[in-house]
């Protein structure tokens, strides 16, 4: 109980401080340059690179959508790749020619086809991402632990399934054909699609995307960070800390729960619309067990429940595959005259590596939280919760 009175600041101090921040603006305006020139920096190693660098801030929204449910609120969510599904199947449904080939109602209705914007696609593509994720909560909430893992891993592949499956009889997702054809962002006359020729400088069209996926993410750090200092996220804490002390305490434990499953699915679905229109093809194969597992990694490594530490994490293993791909096959053709190792089987190992490792000599995470679960002030509490 005692551990709970920092977390809800009702032990006389001021309410917990909130992650590491850029205190100056000068830091603030460097980080923004390094953003701004990094793609151009790696443009110089190919557009592949940039290409990585716009998944790594993808992923990085991912990563904090889940830390929601996993650092937040203790809640160890195995098929978040399904809200990122949701999301992704969504945009693609209202922004390509799937729906009005398939159903000839709206193919009258809309004769020249649905090219419903992103702007109007992402809050649809949130809501019912959240729709899902509470659908998810509700039936867990009593579960803990490993059972709630496996729970959540059978409704992602549930969902991947479904995606998979909904062909027949009628033509919905198109099965593991995917769907194509997908509206790019568009921003006025500006089509994210092709270079963009602004003051004699061409911005390429994964340039593009990588700066709006930046912004994107930027915003999803200010709204986790809000969540992290708001009372919700105290409450999420409290339960990660002890459930039954925290309802004790008069937190409405069900509703805090739902509010998890709900919000962080609602990363999740931006994020896959995002990823849709970048694409302009998804398929489930995209959306596998793997790629939920790779997510959790991410905040494991980086650090469970410190925002920086989950956004490290994201990066890292975002950048990890290109990396791989330009080092490791050359580096065996060299040495071997042929590839013995695919990148890809090395990639898994080397991700499997990373979380022993960070398991037995950093178990808080690459970058983890200066005092885990309560905040920068509360430091003097540690000793006496340590004896107690």
């Amino acid at each position: 109980m005692a551990r709970l009175l920092p977390l809800l600041g009702l032990n006389g101090a001021s309410a917990p401080a909130g992650p590491s921040r850029l205190r100056s603006t000068g830091g603030l305006l460097l980080l923004t340059a390094v953003l701004i020139i990094l793609p151009w920096v790696a443009g110089w190693l190919g557009a592949s690179w940039v290409r990585a660098l716009a998944f790594a801030a993808l992923y990085a929204m991912l990563a904090l959508g889940l830390n929601i449910v996993v650092g937040f609120a203790g809640l160890l969510d195995l098929g978040y790749i399904a809200f990122f599904a949701v999301g992704a199947y969504t945009f693609a449904l209202l922004a390509s020619p799937q729906l009005t080939d398939n159903f000839p109602a709206l193919a009258h209705a809309f004769p020249h086809g649905l090219h419903v914007p992103i702007w109007a696609a992402i809050p649809i593509a949130a809501a019912l991402a959240a729709g899902f994720g509470v659908l998810l909560g509700t039936p867990v909430l009593k579960l803990r632990g490993d059972y709630l893992a496996i729970v959540t891993l059978g409704f992602g592949e549930i969902i991947r399934i479904f995606l998979n499956n909904l062909d027949e009889p009628v033509n919905l997702t198109n099965g593991p054909q995917g769907i194509s054809l997908i509206d790019p962002v568009r921003l006025g006359a500006i089509r994210f699609d092709r270079p963009l020729v602004l003051a004699g400088l061409t911005i390429s069209s994964v340039q593009l995307y990588y700066y709006l996926f930046v912004v994107f993410a930027a915003l999803s750090v200010f709204l986790c960070r809000r969540l992290h200092d708001s009372r919700i996220g105290r409450a999420w804490m409290a339960i990660r800390e002890d459930e039954t002390a925290a309802k004790a305490m008069g937190i409405h434990v069900r509703n805090v729960k739902l509010l998890a499953f709900g919000l962080g699915a609602t990363f999740g679905g931006v994020a896959g619309a995002l990823f849709a229109a970048f694409q302009g093809f998804i398929s489930p194969e995209s959306f596998s067990l793997m790629e939920s597992v790779v997510v959790l990694a991410m905040v494991v490594l980086g650090g469970i429940g410190h925002i920086p530490g989950v956004i490290l994490g994201a990066v890292l293993l975002a950048m990890l595959p290109e990396i791989l791909r330009h080092t490791v096959a050359p580096l065996q053709t060299e040495l071997f005259g042929r590839i013995w190792i695919d990148p890809d089987v090395l990639r898994m190992l080397l991700y499997g590596l990373a979380l022993v490792g960070v398991m037995l000599y950093r178990p808080k995470g690459l970058w983890p939280a200066p005092e885990h679960g309560i905040g920068h002030g509360d430091a003097a509490d540690a000793a006496p919760r340590s004896r107690e």
